[in-house]
């Protein structure tokens, strides 16, 4: 006998447009929620002015302004500002001005919903899943076509339980118990997947807890991450001020899934991830005593007043190591205030910490980048090479109560080596609410007699051409594995070129080739196309679309890897560059940079079969590669790109 829906579907059954539930297939659904960044936003609404679309169709939609906070080396970030804030008012959303918070932590506080389903131009939005809301990354420009009010495609995810049981040991806290089940994941694709969280455990975290682990499911390619709905979620909607928010949701233990994970909380001890990735997580014990020169904590995993509270407590009257830096940003402006009114950024600073604004910042490179080959800690959620600013830096990631710990020492600690009571900390009946930084949108009849101001740096995305009947091309670069979107595209300092993929594109592959535009540039020149190689897990990482945008801007045409990650292989599908997948990963071998490749029966091959064929007459082989495209997939690569495909239709 069939068990009960589990939740994941029951959330996607109320919102779905199209397609039916089976793992796998291809589904589209109609959100009840929109949320983007100022960093993918640019891009979203450009996409959004091609589109025309006479009104928006949406419930709620949020801009929020928190990766390009600092006007940093010209104007092109104000003037990013400007144009986000008059584009919301003039499409209705909205705008979070800079300085109100991280998006993920400013809408889990004012603005998630449990049972609700959300899309949002960013990979870490799986954060509400804290909170029993549905919530799934995507890029920019399907954000831009959901917002016209067609339905958002996606492959329907299988589901996987995850039963926590038992409590947490002393000085162990939520950020520790998804580095260790990163640990326990690691080595598999979880591509296509979500989990489901259930179990007494469960019960033994608060929502901000719950957030912590949903938002570092990303790190596994997730689909997403889900918490039930409970009296916990109740109590924190009320301290918000949202307890009409409030709706059951409940994760069955006997729901159909498709796997199950069973962790016992009692097992887990303070971890931390090595560089360069969130996946090689280990015991703080095991690296214990490696010299620090800087902690940084906050970001939307670890920003919460709950955590950084936690740090002033342990820091109180207490000063850091006089040869470590520390940097704390809360990652709200209600989380700044609580911590205000109670002392704790006074005890902060008094211990020698320097305050930075609620912001993504060094998260993302944007600030305080460690020096040259020094040991970076931080509460953040991923520590890739280069993305803290610095290329040669090591970054490890841990929890702020092991941050605060490696301040006070002044290398890895494990906290419990203290000897000390875990600080205790009493959280506010009613949050301190002030929406002032949350600017709405003018009435209907109103909004579209106000112009949307563009500085000179937001231009309009380059067109994509169909995809030809053919193709010959070079093979420009060829990849390893876990190539991430921070690799292909770096943030930092390039972010204000965002509204500008003419001029980012110039910044492709960067840190990895630094030649590799300028040889992608002569292969356009000849008539030919740019072919990448890859190994597996293209793509990981960030949402940012523009890690296909600026490519298929220079001419690359198709990547053939081992696997790609989920957000990535739509955005690549959706601005016209065609994803193959080798079925001998040995053939990956066999093919060299600099190779003369050809597709000679492309789109024929694309409508009727899963194989493709790919030869190179130069080097005298010839190649089998499959693609996992469905016919509107596939149609869409015909067109050039989502937005010629819906403007078609």
């Amino acid at each position: 006998m069939a068990g009960a829906q589990n939740a994941v579907y029951q959330i996607l059954s109320r919102n779905l447009a199209h397609g039916s539930l089976r793992p796998g297939a291809e589904i589209g659904v109609r959100a009840d929620q929109l949320l983007v960044q100022d960093g993918t936003g640019t891009m979203v609404f450009l996409h959004l002015q091609r589109l025309n679309p006479p009104r928006l169709k949406g419930k709620l939609a949020v801009c929020y302004v928190d990766h390009n906070t600092l006007g940093d080396g010209g104007p092109e970030n104000a003037d990013d500002h400007t144009f986000l804030k008059s584009a919301c008012a003039h499409y209705g959303l909205i705008f979070s001005r800079p300085g109100n918070g991280i998006g993920h932590q400013v809408h889990l506080e004012r603005f998630a919903e449990p049972g609700r389903l959300l899309l949002g131009a960013d990979s870490h939005v799986v954060t509400m899943g804290g909170l029993g809301m549905l919530a799934i990354g995507t890029g920019g420009l399907e954000l831009a076509v959901a917002m016209t009010g067609v339905p958002h495609y996606m492959i329907c995810p299988a589901v996987v339980r995850v039963v926590l049981n038992g409590r947490l040991r002393p000085w162990c806290s939520a950020k520790d118990v998804v580095l260790h089940l990163l640990s326990m994941m690691a080595g598999h694709s979880w591509t296509g997947m979500a989990l489901e969280y259930c179990g007494e455990g469960v019960k033994q975290l608060s929502v901000p807890q719950r957030a912590t682990i949903a938002n570092m499911g990303a790190e596994l390619g997730l689909t997403t991450s889900l918490f039930p709905s409970d009296e916990v979620t109740r109590g924190w909607l009320v301290a918000q001020g949202r307890g009409r928010a409030y709706r059951r949701l409940n994760v069955s233990a006997r729901a159909e899934v498709a796997d199950e994970i069973v962790l016992d909380l009692g097992t887990v001890e303070p971890m931390v991830a090595l560089p360069p990735s969130p996946l090689k997580a280990v015991p703080v014990r095991q690296v214990a005593g490696l010299p620090v020169q800087q902690v940084a904590v906050g970001s939307c995993t670890n920003g919460s007043f709950e955590d950084i509270a936690q740090v002033a407590l342990l820091l109180r009257g207490k000063r850091i190591t006089p040869d470590l830096d520390l940097v704390v940003a809360p990652a709200t402006r209600q989380a700044q205030r609580l911590m205000l009114q109670r002392g704790y950024l006074q005890a902060l600073v008094e211990a020698g910490a320097r305050l930075a604004e609620p912001a993504c910042g060094f998260c993302i490179g944007q600030g305080h980048a460690p020096a040259s080959g020094t040991v970076s800690v931080r509460t953040v959620n991923r520590n890739y090479e280069g993305r803290c600013g610095t290329r040669d830096a090591q970054v490890y990631l841990v929890s702020p109560l092991t941050a605060a710990a490696c301040a006070l020492r002044g290398q890895l600690c494990d906290p419990r080596d203290l000897r000390r009571q875990r600080p205790r900390l009493t959280l506010p009946r009613r949050f301190p609410v002030d929406d002032s930084l949350l600017l709405q949108p003018p009435p209907g009849n109103r909004r579209r007699r106000i112009e949307i101001i563009r500085g000179p740096n937001i231009i309009d995305p380059p067109r994509s051409e169909p995809l030809p009947t053919s193709l010959e091309g070079v093979i420009t670069l060829k990849l390893g594995d876990q190539v991430t979107t921070d690799h292909i595209l770096p943030a930092g300092p390039y972010l204000k070129f965002r509204s500008n993929v003419q001029e980012y594109a110039w910044h492709t592959f960067k840190g990895i080739d630094p030649r590799f535009v300028h040889r992608a540039k002569d292969i356009q020149k000849r008539g030919l196309a740019n072919v990448l190689v890859a190994g597996q897990g293209y793509g990981a990482g960030s949402s940012r679309e523009h890690a296909a945008m600026c490519p298929r801007h220079l001419g690359v045409r198709v990547i053939m890897a081992k696997s790609f990650e989920r957000i990535h292989l739509s955005n690549l599908i959706h601005h016209g560059i065609v994803p193959l997948t080798f079925i001998d990963p040995r053939d990956y071998d066999r093919l060299r940079q600099e190779d003369d490749v050809e597709l000679p029966w492309l789109v024929a091959e694309l409508r009727r079969s899963s194989l493709v064929t790919v030869r190179s007459h130069g080097r005298g082989y010839e190649l089998k590669l499959k693609h996992s495209l469905s016919r509107r997939q596939v149609d869409i690569l015909l067109c050039g790109s989502l937005c010629d495909y819906v403007c078609r239709k």
